[in-house]
Formats: structure tokens, C-alpha cells, sequence
């Protein structure tokens, strides 16, 4: 279980990112992480990883989540990632194995048919010779996948996965996603379609910088909530925020 206790993050000494967030999450779930802009919903995945100043508590399975970090798998937005770095697919996928290798060894063979095998679950085996920049947005986003296939981790956090890609990419990642799931991952997605919410996740954290709601998506995707987070004129049928 991870849980998280009165989790705050300020901008500056008189602006909140986030403040005091309470929730817990089940392991084995899919939980989707929404709001508007601006409400803090990357800032919560970068205070579960300790990349961000917190106050407040995060525990997994009731230990602060800094001893868990080489058990969790982190994929940031694409528009913080340098697709122009000289690395072939294989090699990127590749570096999922250094938390437990360890930085400047020698990657085994059994390493290589890891990563080979990762890349045969999202489909992106014939890619593996190919510079990172000849991929299309999707494609790449299923190369990071694959990475914290090799990586073995018990919780992954993905931010904006879906963004700018095609629909089969974000097919495959969904099915792979859920097979995460069937094998007890828990798995935190910060989401902005509405439309799929639905469709895609067991569990809802709902945020304006405050939590509005937590819990299972049934209970949480309600008009009322939505209108507190996103304000009055949110339009849900056709995937809008506006």
C-alpha cells in the first residue's frame, strides 16, 4: 500500500503546489492522477519519488518511499526528454537493468535478452537498432515502457504517456499496463482525457492543488467533484477540460 499523509509542496513561501494530501493507494491497481493545469499532479508523482521538498508523509508498505526507489519506475513527460541523444532503442531499453547491475558494468547476456524481451512485449523488437530520434512520439513512449519492463520495479509512475501519440501505441500500452497489473504492479497514470478515465483506471486521485477526491473511479468521476476541481464549465463527453 502507498500511502500518503498530509503531503505538501510549496512554490514559493506563498504559493502551494500541493497542500496537505491525504489518500492511499492499493497495490495491483491502475490509478489515474487528474486535474486541470496547474493542479499539481506531476509535482505528487515527483514528491513520491523525492525529487521535490515535501512535508507530510509517503510510505510504501509503511516505509518512507526513499528506501523504495530502486523498486520504482519513473517516466516523465516526452517534452522533458532528449530524443536527440546519439542511443539506439536496445541501449536505452538497456538501462532499466542498472539499478540492480549497476552504473558502468558490463551488461550480461541474460541483461540483453531482457531487454530484447521487453521490447517483444510492446511490440518494438524490429526497432531495436534504431536511433531514439527515428521514433515517432508513440513508438518511443513504448521504448520507455519497455524500460521499466527491464527494470522490474513494484510501483511505475507514468506522466502524460498518451499525449501526441497514436492510437495503437497507446493500445499496447494499456494492454501491457494491464498485464503490469494482473502481475500485482501498482501503477499510477497523471491523465488529462477524460474521456478514457472510465475505460482505463480502478482507482482516481482528483486534485486542485487540495484533494478534492480519492478512490475508486466509480466514486470519484462525479459531476460534483469534477465541477470542484475544473470549475463550472467542464465539458466531459468529448474528452474536453475547458
Amino acid at each position: 500500500m502507498l500511502e500518503i499523509e498530509k503531503v505538501s509542496v510549496r512554490y514559493s513561501s506563498d504559493e502551494w503546489a500541493l497542500e496537505k494530501i491525504d489518500c492511499s493507494l492499493e497495490e495491483a491497481t491502475i490509478t489515474g492522477i487528474i486535474g486541470p493545469n496547474g493542479a499539481g499532479k506531476s509535482t505528487l508523482l515527483k514528491a513520491i519519488l523525492n525529487i521535490l521538498p515535501y512535508s507530510g508523509k509517503i510510505r510504501m508498505k509503511r516505509e518512507p518511499t526513499k528506501k523504495w526507489l530502486k523498486k520504482i519506475a519513473y517516466v516523465e513527460q516526452k517534452s522533458a526528454i532528449d530524443f536527440t541523444f546519439p542511443i539506439t532503442v536496445k541501449e536505452c531499453v538497456s538501462l532499466g537493468t542498472y539499478p540492480e547491475v549497476g552504473l558502468f558494468k558490463r551488461l550480461r547476456k541474460k541483461d540483453w535478452e531482457k531487454t530484447m524481451q521487453a521490447l517483444e512485449i510492446v511490440k518494438m523488437e524490429r526497432f531495436s537498432n534504431r536511433q531514439i530520434s527515428e521514433l515517432s512520439g508513440g513508438q518511443f513512449q513504448r521504448v520507455l515502457l519497455a524500460r521499466c519492463l527491464v527494470q522490474n520495479s513494484e510501483v511505475i509512475l507514468l506522466d502524460e504517456p498518451f499525449v501526441g501519440i497514436d492510437a495503437i501505441s497507446e493500445q499496447i500500452i494499456m494492454q501491457t499496463l494491464e498485464q503490469l497489473k494482473q502481475a500485482g504492479k501498482m501503477i499510477l497514470i497523471v491523465h488529462h482525457d477524460l474521456s478514457k478515465v472510465e475505460q482505463y483506471f480502478d482507482q482516481l486521485i482528483l486534485l486542485n492543488r487540495r484533494l478534492i477526491a480519492a478512490g475508486p473511479t466509480k466514486s470519484v468521476f462525479q459531476e460534483n467533484s469534477l465541477r470542484q476541481a475544473y470549475g463550472e464549465n467542464i465539458f466531459i463527453k468529448g474528452g474536453s477540460e475547458t
